[in-house]
């Protein structure tokens, strides 16, 4: 299992607020599981939103009033028992608290105080619901969680992703009971965060490289809809030199064919397809490289082979989530300097 501190430096490079001041003894702090550590990050933000106030919006809200307000809707208003109490059913806005951001965070917060948390932890989190006395709840469930973020949200931008992970980890009550949260992070979820925590720490520690999740197309004479759609975890360019890397959290490394243990063949053909159209599309020959990034599991496999494929070099890896996080981040570095000669030093 990985400890609860790399998730937490791992969360530092998803979101970027959390390498901001009001975060940074966290990284000091124990914590039992990510419930813990997320009910640690959801406080600290939490304060911050009680200093600067939560973030308000227009909603529109219809109800049968005596005196007109905003809009008539006269089809509500005929109808009988409206009529009767001569009360006309008006729409209009309302500049309040009672948003989708504000109901979302309260809900999730709701939700951490029932999970395995420190009491201390429990009883700021309780305090600080105290804010949100006049915005109602949702069921995270059925959250859309398209949201858009700017320069003055960014920290409802890092506690809506953490509701996020809270969300997804709500296992189904006993009976017809209100959902449980996990204590830790399931396999579909650790796989999320291992390919945004690549990507960011890419971009953040090598801005001199253009460093994005990028899609590749197909070198084709004419466009065909039917062709399945090629994106890339981590597209990173450097001095004319580009690598393709598709991050793998997968329980088992390696599959298993005629009792013989190799890589995942849909992998290898992924990323060999990634690469070779790359190359040829872009006309750049065997300047682009591709990595199949596995994150070490508990079958203790561990890989570092390179193969030429026409050309190309195409390699498979596994990163140690397991290590001390200094350890973790060299291994990353040797990524960098090995496919695009790309160091730390040259990258400020």
């Amino acid at each position: 299992m990985i400890p609860i501190r790399n998730i937490y430096h791992m969360l530092t490079y998803y979101f970027e607020t959390l390498d901001s001041d009001g975060y940074h003894d966290m990284a000091g702090e124990r914590f039992d599981n990510t419930a813990d550590l997320f009910a640690a990050i959801m406080i600290r933000g939490l304060l911050r939103l009680a200093k600067q106030g939560l973030r308000n919006e227009y909603r529109r809200t219809t109800e049968p009033l005596m005196t007109v307000r905003g809009r008539i809707d006269m089809v509500q208003s005929m109808r009988p028992r409206n009529a009767i109490s001569k009360r006309l059913v008006c729409e209009y806005d309302v500049f309040c608290n009672d948003t989708d951001m504000n109901r979302i965070i309260k809900s999730a917060t709701i939700l951490l105080t029932h999970a395995d948390i420190r009491p201390d932890r429990n009883r700021q989190l309780h305090r600080l619901l105290d804010c949100f006395s006049d915005v109602s709840t949702v069921d995270l469930r059925q959250v859309d969680w398209r949201f858009r973020f700017d320069r003055n949200n960014q920290t409802y931008r890092m506690l809506l992703g953490i509701c996020w992970f809270i969300a997804k980890g709500l296992l189904p009550g006993p009976g017809t009971g209100a959902p449980r949260l996990m204590n830790f992070l399931d396999d579909k979820r650790m796989s999320h965060l291992y390919e945004k925590f690549i990507l960011s720490y890419y971009q953040h520690e090598y801005p001199q490289a253009t460093t994005t999740s990028a899609y590749i197309d197909w070198d084709v004479i004419a466009d065909d809809p039917w062709l399945p759609v090629m994106h890339s975890d981590v597209c990173m360019t450097y001095a004319g030199r580009i690598l393709l890397l598709d991050a793998k959290y997968y329980s088992h490394t390696m599959q298993q064919r005629f009792g013989k243990e190799t890589l995942h063949s849909s992998n290898l053909y992924q990323i060999f397809t990634y690469v070779k159209n790359k190359a040829s599309k872009e006309h750049l020959g065997n300047a682009v490289s591709g990595l199949l990034l596995y994150a070490k599991n508990d079958d203790g496999i561990v890989l570092g082979s390179e193969y030429t494929m026409g050309g190309n070099l195409i390699a498979a890896r596994t990163l140690d989530l397991n290590l001390p996080f200094p350890q973790i981040v060299s291994q990353l570095d040797d990524i960098a300097n090995r496919y695009l000669r790309l160091s730390k030093s040259s990258a400020h």
